[in-house]
């Protein structure tokens, strides 16, 4: 029987490879890159000399095992929203529902918009760059596809490891 932690990391890191996986084959069909998660291991390896925004992120000196670092932070990162999820709506990792999962998805949209994209120099919800609107939409598609992948992991999990009734 899984415990409510491994269910979480189970489902959050399902969900992120199906985020990655949504990301691979937009890049295969249309061309767009997904984020380089070594611009997160950047932005997490100045943290600690007290850098949190950037004007250019792509532009700041790197660090050493950045993409390892962001990596790491990105599955982290899903499983911390997966996590949220499963505190906020208890019983959805035993019988999973497709519109909380949807909705979760969405919801961390603000992660990117709020925080990541101005620490990175682009503004917020990405004003600074180019085509706001554009990369607005890219964010909203990942993470749908991240709410989709929610909700197909904790299927699987669900199926895999049925939570057994005490008795």
């Amino acid at each position: 029987m899984f415990s409510t932690l491994a269910r979480t990391v189970a489902i959050g890191v399902g969900a992120t490879a199906v985020m990655d996986l949504g990301g691979e084959i937009v890049r295969r069909t249309t061309g767009v890159q997904p984020l380089d998660y070594r611009l997160l291991g950047r932005w997490l390896g100045h943290l600690p000399e007290g850098t949190v925004r950037h004007e250019s992120i792509a532009k700041a000196e790197p660090v050493p095992h950045e993409r390892e670092i962001g990596w790491a932070a990105h599955y982290s990162i899903g499983t911390a929203f997966a996590g949220l999820l499963i505190a906020t709506r208890p019983g959805w990792a035993n019988k999973p529902t497709p519109l909380p999962a949807l909705l979760t998805g969405l919801a961390t949209t603000a992660a990117p918009w709020f925080i990541m994209q101005p620490a990175f120099g682009l503004g917020v919800a990405a004003a600074k760059t180019p085509k706001p609107a554009v990369a607005r939409w890219r964010s909203l598609r990942t993470h749908a596809i991240y709410g989709v992948g929610l909700y197909l992991a904790g299927s699987a999990v669900a199926q895999v490891a049925p939570k057994r009734a005490k008795g």
